[in-house]
């Protein structure tokens, strides 16, 4: 399962490496396995699956999913939830790239003027 040439120390540090099963994300996230197969049936997380065909989760997809859970336990219809937290995360995204762009532009001029 892990990339050719990765040591396994290299996926400790790895945000998206799948080291979670269902139950072990379930548990961590205090929820049940029923609510993270419907958060990928809502295309909000994949899982990556092991050889047997077992659903492994990440840690990203973890912070993705407790944001998720937050709004479902504020009310929020799980439907709607994930649409906004795909949002947000593209929000972030976005905002991310447009600071990337106005750092290398003040870059560029700032040699223009010299």
């Amino acid at each position: 399962m892990p990339p050719a040439g990765s040591r396994p120390v290299d996926n400790l540090d790895d945000d998206d490496y799948p080291a979670y099963t269902m139950g072990r994300a379930a548990e961590m996230l205090g929820t049940t396995p029923a609510f993270l197969r419907a958060l990928g049936e809502h295309r909000l997380i994949t899982p990556l699956r092991s050889e047997g065909g077992h659903r492994r989760y990440s840690r990203y997809q973890l912070r993705i999913a407790a944001r998720a859970r937050e709004l479902v336990d504020q009310g929020t219809p799980i439907e709607a939830a994930c649409r906004i937290v795909i949002l947000e995360d593209q929000l972030e995204e976005a905002q991310r790239i447009n600071e990337q762009l106005r750092s290398q532009g003040s870059t560029s001029q700032s040699k223009t003027t010299a």
